[in-house]
């Protein structure tokens, strides 16, 4: 026995019904028409206005850099936002998040009283990393300001390292930086960077990874300032480097502080 499709379309009933709507249509005058159209136009309306769009907007990365002698301890505020508080000479802090802004407000206080020290504004975009670096004005002595530095976000290219240099070391002055591999030796090494000012950012230099020891020297000599431990680096690394002049001590002359921007 043949078995038969429990389904069947009636194409006669289908085709009365098109032909209806048809003759319908026809017979409606251009009032009328105007009327079904502005009826379909607002239908369509206020179904789009039921529809909400979620949408999300990237928070935005700041850390602070605190290079300053002259500034006591401080509080670092971002739009009314307490992003650091009662930090010193030589702090690199974590990045914070906080919501994009076009203009913030950057308010140092001091830590002790609360008085306000410094204000200053930038713009601090979705997705970017960026740090509010406090210095002191080598051209104006005891004075100190603010500034804000663009961060690079991506990690450096596969097998390479990316470091840049903040030069603070207002006693010592211009310097040369060197990395050196683990074989070989300063006075066979050539400097990655050569006469960065103080107040210099030498902006990111790439090479190639391996296991190196930085070594600072006064500019167009070879007599360590600052001599690291080795630093084993493995390929993708993104890191800022604060050069500023030991306080306390002759030897080292200089210090330096390493902050991960992107590891």
């Amino acid at each position: 026995m043949g078995v038969r499709p429990v389904l069947q379309i009636n194409m006669s009933v289908m085709t009365t019904i098109r032909n209806r709507w048809t003759e319908q249509v026809r017979q409606l005058t251009l009032p009328g028409l105007i009327i079904v159209a502005v009826l379909s136009l607002a239908l369509a309306a206020s179904l789009s206005g039921c529809v909400q769009v979620v949408t999300y907007t990237q928070p935005t990365l700041v850390r602070v850099i605190d290079a300053s002698y002259i500034a006591p301890a401080v509080n670092v505020y971002v739009e009314g936002t307490l992003l650091a508080g009662n930090i010193g000479q030589g702090t690199i802090t974590p990045y914070g998040t906080l919501p994009a802004s076009l203009g913030a407000q950057i308010k140092i206080t001091a830590s002790i009283g609360g008085a306000t020290l410094l204000t200053s504004s930038s713009s601090f975009l979705a997705g970017k990393q960026n740090s509010i670096l406090i210095a002191d004005t080598a051209s104006t002595p005891g004075a100190y300001n603010v500034s804000v530095l663009a961060d690079q976000q991506v990690s450096a290219a596969s097998g390479h390292s990316a470091f840049r240099f903040l030069n603070q070391a207002l006693k010592t002055g211009a310097v040369d930086i060197y990395m050196v591999p683990a074989n070989s030796t300063l006075a066979n090494s050539v400097p990655i960077i050569t006469a960065l000012p103080v107040g210099g950012n030498s902006g990111y230099i790439s090479f190639i990874s391996q296991t190196v020891t930085m070594v600072v020297t006064p500019t167009g000599l070879t007599t360590p300032k600052y001599t690291s431990t080795p630093l084993a680096l493995t390929g993708s690394e993104v890191r800022t480097v604060l050069l500023v002049d030991t306080q306390l001590t002759s030897n080292p002359p200089v210090l330096a502080f390493i902050a991960n921007d992107v590891n």
